[in-house]
């Protein structure tokens, strides 16, 4: 068994599933949310890259998913409701999708702190780019201008947390075309490459995202794990209805 995070010793494990279908990874999310409530593992952080998807949160409408039934077919857009805080938003290739496992115990117990850490981790990547970006008040996530870069919604149960952030490095923004992206009529979405131009490689923006939640949750060490996922493993969980 790991070490778990005490404050002398913060673990963080990464996990990068890659490119996967979205319900297979929600049960895994549950599966690693247990296994931190019992102390089995250290807090964990896995990345993945969805097949397209548009999720409801609990606090959503589905009159906020406008595209009928034949344009989400064309595009292979699936629609799952799910039991994380917030409104519509969407899942898809050129975004990394961003899951804490995260035991606040052994941070703060506090789920605006939380949210706020998770927001300026992005915010300073973004400086460091030369990109001004910042909060809104009344609303979650990071903006630039009246546009969102990075979506968040979570799920805590006794001070763990899953779901998480969708940071758009360069998703096809048509797709948002497609909701009315956390149920905000009047403001608009962008990506890191409609910022900058250009095309950044996924891997060093990878690296600078793990080494910005590192320091912002002051771990000592963090520790690549093996990814590799099988999404059959949990097919059967991902079928079942979960309440939301």
């Amino acid at each position: 068994m790991h070490a778990m995070n005490t404050s002398a010793n913060r673990l963080l494990h990464v996990m990068d599933l890659g490119r996967q279908p979205y319900r297979p990874v929600w049960s895994f999310q549950r599966e690693l949310q247990r296994r931190r409530i019992d102390q089995e593992i250290p807090d964990t952080l896995l990345l993945v890259e969805h097949d397209p998807v548009y999720t409801i949160g609990k606090n959503g409408s589905e009159n906020h998913v406008i595209a009928g039934n034949a344009e989400l077919a064309s595009r292979g857009i699936d629609v799952v409701a799910v039991d994380r805080g917030g409104d519509v938003t969407y899942h898809g290739p050129g975004q990394m999708v961003g899951y804490p496992i995260f035991d606040l115990h052994q941070h703060r117990q506090s789920i605006s702190w939380y949210m706020r850490e998770l927001e300026g981790v992005f915010i300073a990547l973004l400086a460091e780019m030369e990109i001004a970006a910042a909060r809104k008040p009344d609303y979650t996530g990071v903006w630039i201008g009246d546009d969102k870069i990075l979506a968040m919604g979570v799920r805590i149960s006794r001070w763990v947390t899953m779901h998480g952030f969708a940071f758009n490095i360069e998703p096809d923004l048509a797709h948002f075309g497609g909701i009315i992206p956390c149920g905000i009529f009047h403001m608009g979405v962008t990506s890191l490459r409609e910022q900058l131009g250009r095309s950044i490689p996924w891997d060093t923006v990878k690296q600078r995202v793990i080494a910005h939640i590192r320091d912002a949750f002051a771990f000592d060490a963090v520790e690549t794990v093996d990814g590799r996922f099988d999404p059959a493993r949990y097919a059967d969980a991902a079928a079942t209805p979960q309440p939301h």
